[in-house]
């Protein structure tokens, strides 16, 4: 697709911007709409604690009635990622991270965080950065209803590349500090005392003269530039616009403390996780496995974390412990991509190729990736539907053709073709 430049109105500020293509407001919801979600499970999936959910929903719910633009539904995620960071994508789908919430003193602080990312939206930042790079094209493809096997592949291929590039895109200083303004004026119509919002960068101040805690620089501060310059510059900009503001809610903040418990009790748990993972990348399966065996002892009832533990044992070979795990993962959150396809392929070790199909369909259905689509190809030889295996099996090859599973679905194209 050629993109073609023009001028768009900055549905926030009602400037005229350059845009290189116009966009509808139907066509940036869809786009949204669909990657929303992959985005989310490449992360870790959604937090699963529903009174969390809801809280955060109705704060962000709160804050858009404040937005330019009336005809966005927004939606507000907590995803269950370590580092601490937010993102908004096109549409009005917004995630704040479970390691950000950890962090935070008050539902001020929270509206902050939503409502600068509500900013974002408003002020079409998400759209100018995809905008200004292939990634627009690459979501208005997957939009475009591809069939057969390069629907598949195509699948598998944008995916991982949608999330990574979103997430990890870098507002200028100019978007940010719009944003801010934004937020606070949100918090202000609102009834949220918007000192939140410096509250909140004072949080970030700390950290960055701190300088020991990587996640914050590989997260917040690396999409979102951050400076003292800029918290003092929303000081001045609240002092003369709003002037004296009301104290915080004290019953919020029980709120707020309450609710998010879960989180704080469990950073322990998840910092362990978190040394599993590097464990892991190190290819030491046995340290990965002790330390995912403490984590789990230190946040018992954390599904992420009992999904992780149940693969490392899938892949050291203990299927009976992968079973254990993985299947109490899945009572505590079935909507993890994750934990679908360490189940798919523990029931693949043990011949049951209904089961591998179920989990690799419910797998690829979360997210679609390299691993579902060979499971599914598996499965479906397995269980002498050819025609289903050969389609997935094409996928793979052509996603990934030197890989161990391409080469392994190259052979059996083979084969199965041969066989009609």
């Amino acid at each position: 697709m050629l993109l073609t430049a023009g001028c768009a109105t900055n549905p926030a500020t009602g400037r005229s911007q350059l845009s290189l293509m116009s966009m509808s407001t139907e066509k940036e919801i869809e786009i949204g709409k669909s990657m929303f979600p992959q985005v989310l499970q490449k992360m870790g999936g959604t937090y699963p604690d529903k009174e969390l959910a809801t809280y955060v929903q109705r704060v962000g719910e709160r804050l858009k009635s404040a937005s330019y633009r009336s005809g966005l539904n927004f939606t507000f995620k907590v995803v269950n990622d370590s580092t601490p960071n937010a993102f908004a994508m096109p549409g009005g789908y917004i995630a704040i991270t479970r390691g950000l919430l950890t962090h935070l003193e008050n539902e001020a602080q929270l509206a902050a965080v939503l409502g600068h990312e509500i900013g974002h939206v408003d002020a079409r930042h998400a759209v100018q950065g995809m905008q200004r790079s292939s990634l627009l094209n690459i979501g208005l493809a997957v939009l475009s209803g591809a069939t057969g096997t390069s629907q598949y592949s195509g699948l598998i291929n944008t995916s991982g590349e949608i999330a990574a590039t979103l997430v990890d895109r870098s507002y200028s200083r100019d978007q940010e500090e719009e944003s801010d303004r934004l937020g606070i004026d949100y918090m202000a119509k609102t009834g949220y005392d918007p000192n939140g919002a410096v509250e909140l960068q004072q949080i970030f101040f700390r950290k960055i003269e701190g300088g020991k805690e990587a996640g914050w620089l590989e997260g917040m501060f690396r999409t979102h530039p951050f400076s003292r310059k800029r918290m003092e510059q929303n000081q001045e900009y609240i002092a003369a616009n709003y002037g004296r503001t009301p104290s915080r809610s004290k019953s919020s903040n029980s709120e707020f403390l309450l609710i998010t418990k879960r989180l704080r009790d469990s950073r322990a748990g998840y910092a362990l996780y978190e040394q599993a993972r590097m464990a892991e990348k190190k290819e030491d399966d046995k340290k990965a496995i002790a330390l995912y065996l403490q984590a789990a002892a230190a946040a018992p009832d954390e599904a992420l974390i009992l999904s992780h533990l149940g693969i490392a044992y899938l892949r050291a070979g203990d299927l009976v412990s992968a079973r254990r795990h993985l299947q109490h993962a899945a009572r505590l959150d079935s909507e993890y991509f994750q934990t679908q396809l360490g189940l798919s392929y523990m029931y693949l070790n043990e011949g049951d190729a209904g089961r591998t199909i179920q989990h690799a369909r419910k797998s690829f259905n979360l997210l679609p990736t390299l691993e579902g689509a060979y499971l599914l190809a598996r499965g479906f030889d397995a269980n002498g539907e050819t025609e289903k295996a050969l389609e997935y099996y094409r996928a793979v090859e052509k996603t990934d053709p030197r890989s161990k599973m391409g080469k392994h679905a190259a052979a059996r194209i083979v084969v199965l073709e041969g066989n009609k």
